[in-house]
């Protein structure tokens, strides 16, 4: 059958109706991310305070203010523009191009011209460019691995169905093209990713909006109460808004998100020095809370290399014959996985090259009809006939009865280890008998770091669970082989299942088998609707959707494209290793943030509640509008160095437990307020002057703010146990404190206090940082035995 092609005008037609052949994108102006992080919550509230600023001509808190929500915009910003430029070099690659039949003729243009209709030619080692049905073919093998998981080519005929994005392995083919773009089945798979990147939020943006409300709520709370007091007290509405207006300005946190990315970015830059590339930075935090953890099999966990297992021989025959014959009906132009497999079992385990004892007259390559390949050669002037192909051909041919009947259940041994198998079989002359030689296994071996990775994320209280294309029998001996048990389904029997036993299998399975893209999106997706925090590794395009899906996505080291695209973490060298680097890296990071954060709640507690019941209580306001924005700047700029602090690393996965950070930073911040009202208390019983009391409360809070971090960056211990500050983040923190002591001692915008009224404030507040640390300590004793308490509970209900 004779075909001409599509014409010119018929492209154009087709080109009108279905567009090109490529994958869209969503693209969003530097002027349109610029507004999506600034109409945030917290850009917001500061955007807020200093409009208001400036309405009132408090030029000063409007400069000081502005100053930070630029500085705080600038650095997220930046670090995302940094991400984009990461993915459009990962992204960067040569034009596909296709080999296409048009008026005739055969040309070679750019993929993305293809239109539905066109006729296109497939050789050995094209990548091909659209969905297509084959209308021709020479016995075509098509490496599939990334759109089905599978680890083997699967062989096609005569229209069958060929996926863009597969690999032509052996062969050659005609095809017509029945979709491009969008309607491909990589196209379908995108608009998964789409679906999921439409559907997240991370569990650091709502950590942030938490913390940010908690905090505006407390103040507008303690702002009603204020305002409601001065109204009663007849004081001067003019300078109780002034007052109220630097109190929101303290409450807002307004380093908060910028410190978190910072940190975040930071550990990011330890990563990519372990050779991995953190493409979203809010990535490190999840990443520290990740419980389960998806892997694809082929190419992630395994190598997607056939490998030759230990070979089976009948008879008199040896090892060395075995692999002789096999190699003898082998090609290597042929550019087959298997027999690649083979020459290089071969070439390892023999020297010398005992086919050169062999004399070749003829060959038939494997014909996918018969599924044998066949040899004639000569050897010692005798002619041997050899067949290599699927074991129940080659072993059909066979003389010998008992051999055949042990050789069946041979191959079901090996199949129930998931492998597959060839026979090899001689006849020697034309008349003699054919004599079965053996059996060769091939399977798909485990990284060499698999395993040793699988057992430490394991003993970190990470879960493992397996998701492949392949079929059950070799998923379950992958993950024996690996340690990951062999609790394996496939994703139809999950599907089949009620919702009730879908929950005790999603605590219990070690693997799924069988799926398909959607599988794997639908999987990580029930984990996350049971609370978990889900990682997914992978690296074709079928993993692609389940990439952008899970909560922290790993494209190992020579991913497709599209699974680099939806990653949040792209491995550069092969193996997992890096990953177990990147968790505890993101478990400090965490630590980290963590530390901050209530120190940030802690510190806006123990400000604005002293400073509300001093003006309820004595009708004095215990510091100026200049210090509260001297504070902020004091407090929050320094401590963003925190991201270079040591940090312990957590034996489990960490994630935002806001009820706790919540508890402990309030009772720091009331113990902050005993602290503060009773030196305030006793200055006022002692006749001292209003300018003074206010300096000497300046100097506490800003002595007792960072000693407050060093209590919570030490988490449940107390503050003298290992990890000690790293020089990094102890000279900055500190450094501060010695500015606010010189402020205060000289009496820049405050009265002076002296050297002697400092070191009297140095002393109340170290005296009160050991108080602090045993309450803190108490405080989370009584939160693991309040918890311990409900899981008791809980268990018996159960």
């Amino acid at each position: 059958m004779t075909y001409h092609g599509l014409s010119q005008q018929e492209v154009a037609t087709l080109r009108a109706q279905y567009g090109y052949n490529e994958i869209a994108q969503a693209h969003l102006s530097g002027v349109q991310r610029f507004l999506q992080q600034i109409l945030q919550p917290i850009p917001l509230m500061i955007f807020f305070a200093a409009v208001l600023s400036a309405v009132l001509r408090h030029w000063e808190d409007f400069i000081i203010i502005s100053t930070l929500l630029i500085v705080n915009l600038g650095i997220e910003f930046y670090q995302e523009r940094k991400a984009r430029r990461a993915l459009a070099a990962l992204n960067k690659k040569l034009e596909i191009r296709a080999l296409v039949l048009r008026d005739g003729h055969y040309k070679e243009i750019p993929a993305r011209l293809l239109v539905p209709g066109d006729l296109i030619k497939l050789r050995i080692g094209s990548i091909v460019p659209a969905d297509a049905v084959l209308l021709m073919t020479d016995g075509c093998e098509i490496d599939q691995s990334a759109i089905t998981g599978e680890s083997l080519p699967v062989h096609k005929g005569v229209d069958d169905v060929v996926y863009s994005g597969t690999i032509v392995k052996i062969g050659e083919a005609l095809a017509r093209v029945r979709a491009i773009g969008m309607q491909t089945e990589m196209g379908k798979s995108t608009h998964l990713v789409q679906q999921a990147i439409a559907q997240e939020q991370s569990h650091f943006q709502r950590a942030i909006l938490s913390i940010g409300r908690f905090l505006m709520g407390f103040a507008f709370l303690l702002i009603i109460i204020l305002f409601v007091v001065a109204l009663l007290r007849h004081d001067t509405i003019l300078e109780t808004v002034n007052f109220l207006l630097v109190l929101v300005i303290a409450s807002v946190p307004v380093a908060l998100p910028t410190v978190l990315a910072v940190t975040m970015a930071i550990s990011a830059y330890a990563i990519a020095r372990k050779k991995a590339v953190v493409r979203d930075v809010s990535a490190i935090e999840e990443l520290a809370g990740v419980d389960v953890l998806c892997s694809d099999k082929t190419g992630t966990l395994t190598k997607n290399e056939l490998t030759v297992g230990t070979p089976i021989i009948y008879g008199d025959f040896s090892v060395e014959q075995l692999l002789v014959y096999s190699v003898l009906t082998s090609h290597d132009e042929n550019d087959d996985p298997i027999e690649e497999a083979l020459f290089r079992y071969y070439e390892k385990h023999f020297f010398h090259d005992s086919r050169r004892a062999y004399t070749i007259i003829d060959t038939d390559p494997f014909d996918p009809i018969s599924k044998k390949s066949t040899a004639r050669v000569l050897y010692h002037q005798q002619e041997l006939f050899l067949v290599k192909g699927a074991p129940q051909v080659v072993i059909a041919l066979t003389s010998d009865a008992s051999i055949r009947q042990k050789a069946k259940k041979d191959v079901d041994a090996f199949a129930q280890k998931g492998y597959r198998t060839l026979a090899v079989a001689v006849q020697s002359g034309a008349d003699g008998p054919t004599k079965l030689v053996g059996l060769i296994p091939f399977f798909d071996p485990p990284r060499d770091d698999s395993r040793a990775v699988i057992d430490t994320l394991h003993a970190e209280g990470v879960r493992i669970v397996m998701m492949t294309g392949d079929h059950h029998t070799i998923a379950q001996e992958t993950a024996k082989t690996l340690h990951l048990g062999t609790n394996i389904i496939t994703a139809k029997a999950l599907h089949n299942t009620t919702e009730q036993q879908k929950k005790h299998l999603m605590h219990t399975m070690d693997g799924f088998a069988e799926v398909l893209p959607e599988d794997k999106y639908r999987i990580v997706e029930t984990f996350q609707e049971r609370g978990h925090i889900v990682a997914m590794t992978g690296d074709g395009v079928n993993d692609a959707p389940a990439l952008q899906k899970a909560d922290v996505g790993i494209a190992v080291a020579g991913a497709t494209d599209a699974a680099r695209a939806s990653a949040d973490l792209v491995l550069l060298a092969p193996g997992l290793s890096v990953i177990n680097d990147a968790l505890r890296l993101a478990r400090q990071a965490f630590h980290r943030m963590l530390a901050y954060a209530t120190f940030r709640i802690a510190e806006t507690v123990r400000i604005l509640l002293f400073i509300t019941l001093a003006i309820i209580v004595y009708d004095f306001y215990p510091v100026t509008a200049v210090m509260i924005v001297l504070l902020a700047l004091l407090n929050d700029i320094p401590v963003m160095m925190i991201g270079y602090d040591h940090a312990p690393v957590d034996k489990h996965p960490v994630r935002w437990n806001m009820r706790e950070v919540l508890t402990i930073a309030t009772v720091l911040g009331i113990a902050g307020v005993a602290s503060s009202f009773g030196l305030l208390v006793y200055l006022i019983a002692h006749g001292y002057p209003e300018g003074l009391i206010q300096a000497l409360l300046f100097l506490k809070f800003d002595v007792a703010g960072h000693s407050t971090l060093y209590l919570t960056r030490a988490g449940r211990r107390h503050f003298w146990h290992k990890p000690f500050p790293s020089w990094t983040f102890f000279l900055p923190t500190f450094s501060t404190r010695i500015i606010g002591t010189l402020i205060a001692v000289y009496g820049v915008f405050m009265t002076p206090i002296g050297w002697a009224g400092a070191g009297a404030i140095w002393l109340y507040a170290t005296v009160w940082w050991f108080f602090n640390d045993q309450v803190k300590v108490f405080a989370y004793k009584v939160l693991d035995w309040t918890q311990q308490r409900k899981q008791t509970k809980k268990h018996h209900r159960a």
